[in-house]
């Protein structure tokens, strides 16, 4: 019996290699990545392990080229992906203005324009089987105001709205879909960006197989919105009570 198929963008380092892991005892596993020597060792490893079936796509979504590959694949029909994950993501820890346009812009190809163009591909494939899961990898950032990371947030924010937006209207479908918002995660997303991480508390810090092991139990259990932890799902809540100029006073003064 064929297992089903779970499409992971960003499948080679960090959360979404993690997502890899832990779907490939349970799914046949499409892994999507710009960097097709990553993705080669990746297929190894995850045959080696629990896969039983891997096929990798090298694509750059900040390209239109890139992300129409993979919606391609997300439309077909000869295995086609039941569980989409929306991992890929970028950040740069740069003050606006400071940065280049065009760093900005691509930031939001990948962190919102690929999220929607392949979501379109799959809420299309998904409702005409009935059955189907989009799981968004959003962030913590999309609650708060960011001063060292505005477009960040608000690409998160989009991402975390839009998810919703979705539960809502697919909600009698078949389809579900789950926006995960976990905070700081030890991976290799903080080196890309550049940036010195050393003023975070070690307290805050989330291990990667522990976010995406409470991302998925709570994107299979139907959740809309999965907030990895008690202490950042407080810190959320904390955010949505305070009046706004009193958060904002109170994210001015971070550093991270």
């Amino acid at each position: 019996m064929s297992r089903p198929v779970a499409l992971i963008t960003g499948a080679t380092a960090g959360i979404g290699a993690e997502f890899a892991r832990q779907l490939a005892g349970s799914h046949d596993l499409v892994l999507v990545a710009r960097d097709e020597a990553r993705l080669g060792r990746a297929m190894d490893e995850l045959i080696v392990k629990d896969a039983e079936h891997v096929e990798v796509l090298a694509a750059d979504l900040t390209t239109d080229e890139g992300c129409a590959a993979v919606a391609e694949r997300i439309s077909a029909t000869d295995r086609p992906v039941e569980v989409l994950v929306n991992n890929a993501g970028l950040g740069m820890y740069r003050k606006f203005g400071t940065a280049d346009l065009a760093a900005e812009e691509r930031q939001l190809d990948l962190n919102v324009r690929a999220v929607m163009r392949l979501s379109h591909a799959a809420v299309r494939a998904m409702s005409e089987r009935n059955h189907g899961l989009i799981i968004n990898v959003s962030s913590v950032s999309a609650f708060v105001p960011r001063a060292t990371n505005a477009t960040y947030s608000a690409s998160k924010a989009w991402v975390t709205m839009f998810s919703e937006g979705l539960a809502v209207q697919l909600g009698d479908s078949g389809v579900r879909v789950t926006a995960i918002c976990p905070g700081f995660t030890r991976t290799e997303f903080h080196e890309r960006a550049a940036v010195d991480m050393a003023q975070v508390p070690e307290r805050m810090w989330l291990a990667a197989p522990d976010v995406v092991r409470e991302g998925l139990a709570g994107a299979f259990a139907g959740k809309p919105l999965v907030i990895p932890t008690r202490q950042y799902r407080t810190l959320v809540t904390a955010s949505r009570i305070v009046p706004r100029p009193l958060l904002r006073r109170v994210m001015s003064r971070r550093r991270y």
